[in-house]
């Protein structure tokens, strides 16, 4: 193949476009990986739809990416040609800031990021940062693997950020969540799920995962709750998680954008409560993770779309149509 095809996002706030390319070439430190499958994220629709500033333009989102090797650039160890890989949302860091070197390159000054600042994997081929790549088993189905790369990354991230919950609130059961209650689970926390308020197949959903309850987000937990993870992009929803957890408790914003949290009443942040959010993720919440998933036995709810059908995918997701990850299949 001499060309690429790929969904290429040319301006915020329009659908993307189906293009074909000239096949790159990898250049130093980088490989060429022809994409098996691709996860459709909520972070991909903060970008089409603008709400994340100074994206590269025009650019093929993507970032959890599951493909195999087929060609690696001058200078590349550890990889061949053949070798299935995932590659997450952190292309690369610059590994000379004081993050960097302090072991906190998910803070990095000059990083970049995958289907954001350099074009993802909603293609049937692109390049990477072999530094930043991850090898895969080939048993593994692709497109249960590509939601791990970031939906499972950030929500580990996250749930170590929690800090030692034996009740856990997760207030959005999307991708990441359903991936994490089952993790939760597996580690033994009680985990309490909230959705849309009225959405009973996806508290159905998150209760055949694990959850020992699930309800509205405007709903009390039948607890007090050690900690809680908000994953759902809603603002309003840190007063509320502030208030279910107990003294002490913290809740932490796992994602990337969020509306603008309303005022509320100190009270709500009194008795030490937290207020943390997670930003990115490193290379070593990737091998723990990838450690970590297959011993706690993920099953994977997805969706599988076309890749000249990522428009709907996105689409389904903004509008919450299925339960658990979409995922492209070039």
């Amino acid at each position: 193949m001499s060309t690429v095809r790929a969904m290429v996002l040319e301006r915020p706030q329009t659908p993307l476009a189906l293009c074909e390319r000239p096949l790159p070439q990898p250049a130093a430190g980088e490989v060429l990986i022809e994409v098996l499958a691709c996860g459709v994220c909520r972070t991909d629709l903060h970008v089409i739809d603008g709400e994340l500033p100074h994206p590269k333009l025009p650019i093929v989102p993507g970032h959890e990416i599951v493909g195999r090797i087929a060609a690696v650039g001058p200078g590349v160890r550890g990889f061949a040609p053949g070798a299935r890989v995932g590659v997450p949302w952190l292309g690369a860091a610059c590994g000379i800031c004081a993050y960097c070197l302090s072991g906190r390159e998910n803070l990095c000054d000059a990083p970049t990021f995958t289907g954001y600042t350099r074009d993802g994997g909603y293609a049937t081929h692109t390049l990477a940062n072999a530094r930043f790549c991850y090898a895969l088993p080939d048993q593994l189905d692709p497109a249960e693997a590509a939601p791990l790369l970031c939906a499972g990354l950030i929500g580990w991230r996250s749930y170590r950020m929690a800090g030692e919950a034996p009740a856990l609130g997760l207030y959005g059961f999307g991708a990441a969540a359903h991936i994490l209650a089952q993790v939760a689970t597996w580690r033994g926390r009680r985990v309490y799920a909230f959705t849309r308020a009225g959405d009973t197949a996806g508290q159905d959903f998150a209760r055949s995962l694990g959850a020992v309850w699930a309800g509205g987000s405007d709903a009390t937990p039948p607890e007090p709750l050690d900690a809680a993870i908000i994953f759902a992009p809603v603002g309003a929803l840190v007063p509320a998680a502030l208030a279910a957890v107990k003294k002490g408790g913290r809740v932490v914003c796992g994602g990337i954008h969020m509306s603008d949290i309303p005022s509320f009443p100190y009270r709500l942040l009194w008795e030490e409560r937290q207020l943390v959010s997670v930003a990115n993720l490193t290379r070593r919440d990737a091998y723990e993770f990838l450690a970590v998933a297959p011993r706690a036995g993920i099953r994977m709810q997805i969706r599988r779309y076309p890749l000249d059908q990522a428009n709907e995918a996105l689409s389904d997701l903004r509008e919450g149509r299925f339960e658990g990850a979409a995922v492209l299949i070039p």
